[in-house]
């Protein structure tokens, strides 16, 4: 069954309608039916792509969650032949946030893992909403070693709002198991080429989406912390997740600016839930075109490639010359934030002074005493 978000209302009443006009041709073929089922098709196209011009990056977050967004598994059952499932960190548990195994992508073998989140209530829970836990990034660590170990590309799916804030994931160190993650992903000596399927949210995300390629479907997001996640820190308020999804440039767009991203893929006409096995062909062209590039390259340049990609991104700084929107926000919280070389004048005056002053007095102490 579809879900419709509040701004796809329009479509639902015309999908509504296409379904009733086809059960009445399935019991009385008519041409003038199939005319008409033709003109509503193209009115939802038309009606998706006004939506979409003018879609804000709430909207868009919105989508990035739509429940029937195509998930890891879909893209495994749909990309992968021969697929063959590896579970548990060899220390602690298995955890189905994430799910990882070997299989043939395009006669190619292949390591894919990826968050997975479920698609109804008891898969929900089943795989933990798609937020890991500490043993499913040890368990991605031990699959990628294992891929380095027999030179086989690595395939990663983000799809995560986040790692797992329990208690319990906090006692067994998920962010030692986060950071260990990203160290191994930069020191793999195979391709690694991320996707950026559904949400990228914070570590969580970075973890696993550490590769030489990231790519990022038109409709995903990525971004350090959620709108709602923002909006309570910087307004103590959850309904401002608007400003906040406008301000943290979560988009695939942004991210491409600033080079977190190196490809967007587009999604058909109304997003990938809209069609999700063309989502799924489109993404697995982009994998294989990088795949065809990466392949042919030395594991150390691999490596290297990979650790100046993200050193490169540190030493520029995020949106170094675009921070405008974001700074906005903090000015209206905070303050505006002065000139810092006014302000250090005013300092080295201000002691300067203050020596002047002592020495001065300790003068006048020293000749009438």
């Amino acid at each position: 069954m579809m879900t419709y978000l509040e701004f796809e209302k329009p479509i639902e009443v015309l999908d509504n309608k296409i379904h009733e006009l086809k059960s009445l041709n399935e019991n009385a073929p008519s041409d003038s039916l199939l005319t008409e089922i033709q003109t509503i098709e193209n009115n939802i196209n038309d009606e998706y792509k006004k939506i979409f011009s003018s879609i804000t990056p709430w909207q868009r977050t919105l989508v990035a969650r739509h429940p029937n967004r195509p998930k890891t598994k879909h893209y495994i059952e749909n990309l992968i032949e021969d697929f063959f499932p590896l579970s548990g960190d060899r220390g602690f548990a298995e955890d189905k946030s994430i799910i990882g195994g070997f299989g043939k992508f395009r006669g190619r073998s292949v390591l894919i893992i990826g968050h997975e989140k479920g698609n109804d209530t008891t898969s929900r829970i089943e795989h933990n909403f798609g937020m890991p836990r500490p043993e499913g990034y040890r368990k991605a660590q031990r699959l990628m070693k294992l891929a380095e170990n027999f030179d086989i590309p690595v395939i990663s799916l983000v799809d995560t709002p986040g790692a797992y804030p329990g208690v319990g994931a906090e006692q067994r160190g998920q962010s030692e198991a986060i950071a260990k993650t990203t160290e191994c992903c930069l020191s793999l000596g195979v391709p690694i080429v991320v996707v950026i399927i559904g949400e990228g949210g914070s570590g969580g995300a970075v973890a696993i989406g550490t590769g030489n390629n990231v790519l990022m479907l038109e409709n995903s997001i990525y971004s350090v912390i959620s709108p709602e996640g923002c909006s309570s820190i910087l307004w103590k308020d959850a309904s401002k997740n608007v400003e906040a999804a406008s301000a943290l440039k979560l988009t695939a767009n942004d991210m491409q600016k600033v080079d977190v991203v190196d490809r967007v893929i587009l999604e058909p006409i109304g997003g990938a839930h809209r069609n999700q096995l063309k989502t799924i062909e489109s993404t697995g062209d982009a994998i294989e075109e990088c795949l065809n590039i990466l392949s042919n390259q030395h594991g150390n340049d691999l490596k290297r490639a990979r650790q100046e990609r993200y050193l490169q991104i540190g030493r520029a700084g995020l949106f170094s010359e675009k921070m405008s929107a974001v700074n906005s926000v903090l000015d209206q919280k905070y303050g505006k934030i002065k000139d810092k070389n006014l302000m250090k004048k005013i300092i080295f005056r201000t002691v300067l002074f203050s020596l002047l002053l002592i020495i001065s007095i300790a003068i006048l102490y020293y000749f009438f005493n």
